[in-house]
């Protein structure tokens, strides 16, 4: 039986990773995290009954961990900038690791990765779970089947409602130091599921981006008649995304002068600070994106990214010189499934369209949870080789350094390499 340790208890590593593990009975040897009180917290009301207290160890004491617990396979689902470190601390003592994405912040990190790797008994895995919901599994057989031909461009325009999206700007992803921006952070998952999808890499990116909904300048911050900004409790009385929240569980602010609370009321308060808010001046990154990217197959990508969305989801049509795959699938902000989210439509190129019933599984993200924990913490089915739906660490760098390719096309105004970006490599 494998040991695990994890680096970071955020409420992905402990809905995906520390409970799934503990209930499975495997070992969950100890946990890697600044927030001791957090651990502890865990330890003392979350912690399923009949087993150890999880001991825990501030990331500065890696290296004591790995000694003391010997671990098989380091899992990190720590904040975005801190993954790097982790990873390459794992691979220096020839673990394996499973990160979830984005694996990296920067290309540059990526690289960092890469290296590691190559010079170490150990290997990196990376969560894209995007591959593992049905209806994308259906959609990449079509593809296989050569149903459509050879792709040649695929339109993805994702949506992030109101509440999601603004709980992005409400803590550490808002500043890119920290998240590497949106386009990494979010865009990684759609970026990875093209490449997946058309078995393609990427080789140039062209973007416009800018901060349209949030920041000092928000066209929905509320102000006086004078057009002074509200703050402290007069903000909150007037503010769209604030009332918006009301009722929205995972992605709900914390109240003016409270604690942000995560899954089983664990406080987050390094995640969600109390003096941080959607308007501030620190924000740097954007919140709207529209790029298109070149892969080395010839096909190309239209994609567009926005985070302040009356619903959550995308529209996708994928085009091949036989035929398309068209999908809509989403939900509005309290949870409403929109209409045709439970099909997709094929149109040959010559002949009648077909519509396609999606496969719905339980679990979390549409079932795609279930069946990658069981993969990486098992052996991957037959059907999971098939399709490639392990990411590696060279997939990983290639969606992060896509995403960063977005951030800075939009930013210096020029047409970016992929290759630029992981020249190092």
């Amino acid at each position: 039986m494998k040991r695990y340790v994890v680096c970071g208890l955020s409420n992905r590593g402990l809905a995906s990773f520390v409970l799934p593990l503990l209930d499975h009975g495997d070992t969950v040897a100890g946990v890697v995290d600044p927030d001791r009180a957090r651990v502890e917290s865990f330890n003392d009301s979350v912690l399923p009954e009949g087993h150890e207290r999880l001991p825990w160890y501030a990331p500065d004491d890696f290296d004591r961990m790995v000694d003391e617990l010997a671990p098989d396979t380091v899992i990190v689902a720590s904040p975005d900038h801190t993954h790097a470190g982790y990873i390459v601390a794992a691979l220096a003592r020839d673990l394996d690791v499973i990160s979830e994405k984005p694996m990296v912040t920067t290309a540059a990190d990526a690289v960092r990765v890469l290296n590691a790797e190559r010079d170490s008994k150990g290997s990196v895995l990376v969560t894209h779970n995007m591959r593992y919901i049905p209806r994308h599994r259906q959609i990449k057989r079509l593809i296989q089947d050569g149903r459509l031909g050879r792709i040649t461009h695929v339109a993805l325009d994702y949506h992030v409602d109101v509440r999601h999206g603004g709980s992005y700007f409400q803590r550490w992803n808002r500043v890119r130091a920290l998240s590497g921006g949106l386009s990494v952070h979010k865009g990684c998952h759609h970026l990875d599921l093209v490449s997946w999808w058309i078995d393609a890499a990427p080789e140039q990116v062209f973007a416009y981006g800018a901060l349209n909904y949030y920041g000092p300048g928000s066209p929905h911050r509320p102000r006086d008649a004078a057009g002074v900004p509200y703050t402290g409790a007069d903000l909150y009385e007037r503010d769209p995304y604030y009332r918006a929240q009301a009722g929205s569980g995972a992605f709900a602010f914390a109240e003016p002068g409270g604690v942000r609370t995560g899954l089983y009321g664990l406080a987050y308060e390094h995640q969600y600070p109390t003096d941080t808010y959607l308007y501030d001046d620190e924000i740097d990154i954007e919140d709207t994106y529209s790029a298109l990217v070149r892969y080395d197959s010839g096909a190309s990508l239209a994609y567009s990214l926005d985070f302040s969305s009356p619903w959550e989801g995308y529209r996708v049509l994928i085009s091949g010189t036989h035929g398309q795959i068209e999908s809509r699938h989403g939900r509005t902000p309290d949870g409403t499934p929109l209409p045709g989210s439970d099909t997709f439509t094929f149109s040959p190129l010559f002949g009648e369209p077909e519509t396609i019933e999606v496969i719905v599984r339980e679990g979390g993200h549409e079932g795609a949870d279930p069946l990658q924990r069981s993969d990486l913490f098992g052996e991957p089915a037959p059907e999971s080789l098939r399709d490639n739906l392990l990411a590696d660490a060279r997939q990983g760098a290639l969606a992060v350094a896509t995403g960063e390719a977005i951030w800075r096309s939009a930013v210096e105004a020029r047409p970016i390499d992929i290759a630029e970006l992981l020249a190092q490599s």
